[in-house]
């Protein structure tokens, strides 16, 4: 019908532009003034004492397992339903990924599920606060103090996501932020991890700079550039000064990007309700949900299935997808399947979910467009 409706669209503003060519009239382009800009920013705005700008989520991930000690054949409990970063990080890092059901209603990790996937080689934990909606943070942190576990809160998808005023990755050892394109701000690619622990942020710090006592900008203040140490061999995870620049400009206005997403997420709600055959999210405070993505579910009773719903939307011109395919069900994770069993939430809900277009700015008409597509289609 000549639409073309994406699922996400980046905005990327002309402050933002600007901030990006500031930072390429400096002489020093990676791990310098603007990367620490953020990092303060961002400190401030979780309010975590500590924040180390990275290359993304996936190498905050790493980094975070590393720094908590977690080694080769330790066992870390992770959300089946979930990207595979979560679970790749655990790889890289040498552990063994252990798939926990999640919630029916919340799509969160299965605080039931995770009980029965502790064995003697539980050490940690990284919880999903699933499409920014806060899991249940403060029920598994007091689980994991009380059984010595690390937990390492993914956030990839909660940056403004608090509860109690206190905002996640707060609630863990370390939460770990991703800056990609698809999320409430971009940096590109790039990520962030906080922490309140000195030792992991040390580590952190460190360790995304290949191991070296030393920053770039360290070296040449003052005496022999080539004289420093690494003590532990590191990684190449450098979030650049173009890329911090840009992320900081967001972050100036992630509260009216939060804002309007939540507008936007709910007036789905409204208009979806009532619709037979669909069940739309629960909606919260501001404080709680980032509104990162929308999710609805096309049941079983429906007259058409999900994957027939995500066909006739996009002969209108709408482009859906699914958050996500179970981890369980990937073939590079084949061999980790025998904790696997008894994913009865995550198999169904793969069946039911779609996420629909949401992104800042999404004029009404366009998401008028999507809702009166979809009532056509469901009702006829």
């Amino acid at each position: 019908m000549g639409k073309n409706i994406r699922a996400f669209l980046p905005e990327i503003t002309k402050e933002d532009k600007k901030a990006v060519l500031d930072a390429l009239n400096c002489s020093l382009l990676t791990d310098g003034p603007k990367l620490r800009q953020f990092e303060s920013a961002f400190r401030k705005f979780t309010g975590a004492k500590y924040a180390i700008g990275v290359s993304n989520a996936t190498s905050a991930l790493h980094l975070s397992i590393r720094a908590n000690g977690i080694k080769k054949g330790d066992e870390v409990i992770v959300p089946d339903m979930t990207f595979v970063a979560t679970a790749n990080a655990v790889v890289q890092a040498g552990a063994i990924p252990v798939f926990a059901d999640v919630e029916e209603e919340t799509m969160n990790i299965s605080i039931d599920s995770i009980k029965k996937k502790i064995t003697s080689k539980t050490k940690g934990i990284i919880p999903v606060h699933f499409a920014g909606k806060i899991c249940d943070i403060v029920t598994i942190s007091k689980f994991a103090k009380k059984n010595n576990f690390s937990v390492i809160e993914d956030c990839a998808h909660a940056i403004g996501t608090q509860y109690k005023k206190k905002h996640v990755g707060n609630f863990g050892n370390a939460g770990c932020f991703s800056f990609y394109p698809t999320k409430n701000i971009t940096t590109i690619e790039g990520g962030m991890v906080i922490t309140n622990s000195k030792k992991i942020a040390e580590y952190v710090m460190s360790a995304r700079n290949h191991g070296l006592t030393k920053t770039l900008g360290q070296r040449y203040a003052n005496g022999k550039p080539w004289d420093y140490d690494m003590i532990e061999s590191g990684f190449n995870y450098r979030l650049d000064e173009i890329r911090a620049a840009l992320g900081l400009s967001q972050l100036k206005r992630i509260k009216k990007i939060n804002a309007e997403r939540k507008k936007i997420f709910e007036y789905y709600n409204i208009k979806l309700k009532d619709i037979k055959g669909i069940v739309t999210p629960n909606s919260l405070s501001n404080n709680e949900h980032a509104y990162h993505l929308y999710i609805m579910k096309v049941t079983e009773n429906s007259k058409i299935s999900r994957n027939q719903l995500f066909t006739e939307l996009l002969k209108y011109g709408i482009k859906t997808t699914v958050h996500y395919k179970p981890l369980h069900k990937f073939t590079a994770f084949k061999k980790f399947r025998n904790n696997s069993e008894n994913m009865k939430n995550s198999n169904q809900l793969y069946k039911e979910i779609i996420s629909l277009p949401l992104y800042l700015n999404m004029p009404k008409k366009e998401q008028d467009y999507v809702i009166n597509s979809i009532k056509k289609i469901m009702n006829n």
